[in-house]
């Protein structure tokens, strides 16, 4: 039996190309010996102190449901993380349900809605800044959400952005975008590889 690979992946809840490379990443657990471990990092964070607004969040209010991941995961572990991820995609991308829904996404998680109140105070900021801090100081603040890092066969850890994708991969081409990817990736002196413009995300192939 392979020896299993735990595959560390940072993720801002916001952004639906990240949440639809997360559902390869599961798909890639069915046709890997790969276990992804979930962490959170904050595009509000990664573009403070910036000119411009790329996000287009004048407000701040994407620190909301990281705050909520991060509280979630201290209080009831990184399986109902991985819930709660889950159940804000459903809600949020592929249902396209706006962020007062938060309460819901978190009874879909089998959490508890009054969570959801902790994206209104700050006292989780340090926690989501620091596992913020842990996955971009992988590779570098030039990427955004999501990063990945596997550890390689010399020990050494391969990280990376991404990949960027708008349609689940799925079983065996799963498989092999996952095998491509650590290939490249692993290369001594790789920096960046980008194929064709994004088209918007496709959700109506969901499982």
């Amino acid at each position: 039996m392979a020896e299993q690979t735990i595959a560390d992946f940072w993720f801002d809840p916001a952004c639906p190309y990240t949440w639809i490379t997360s559902r390869w990443m599961l798909e890639v657990e069915k046709v890997r010996p790969v276990t992804v471990r979930w962490h959170v990092m904050s595009l509000s964070v990664l573009n403070e102190g910036r000119d411009d607004d790329p996000e287009g969040d004048p407000e701040g209010y994407l620190w909301v449901p990281v705050r909520i991941c991060v509280a979630a995961e201290r209080r009831y572990g990184q399986q109902a993380l991985a819930r709660l991820y889950t159940a804000l995609g459903n809600r949020f991308h592929v249902g396209s349900a706006d962020w007062h829904a938060l309460p819901d996404a978190l009874s879909d998680a089998g959490l508890p809605p009054e969570l959801a109140e902790v994206g209104m105070s700050t006292d989780h900021d340090d926690a989501v800044r620091a596992s913020h801090a842990e996955g971009i100081g992988l590779i570098g603040d030039h990427v955004g959400t999501p990063v990945i890092s596997v550890a390689g066969a010399d020990g050494k850890r391969i990280s990376f952005f991404g990949p960027v994708v708008s349609r689940i991969p799925r079983g065996e081409q799963a498989g092999r975008l996952w095998d491509g990817t650590l290939l490249v990736a692993g290369v001594p002196g790789f920096h960046e590889l980008k194929g064709t413009p994004h088209e918007e995300p496709v959700f109506d192939d969901l499982e």
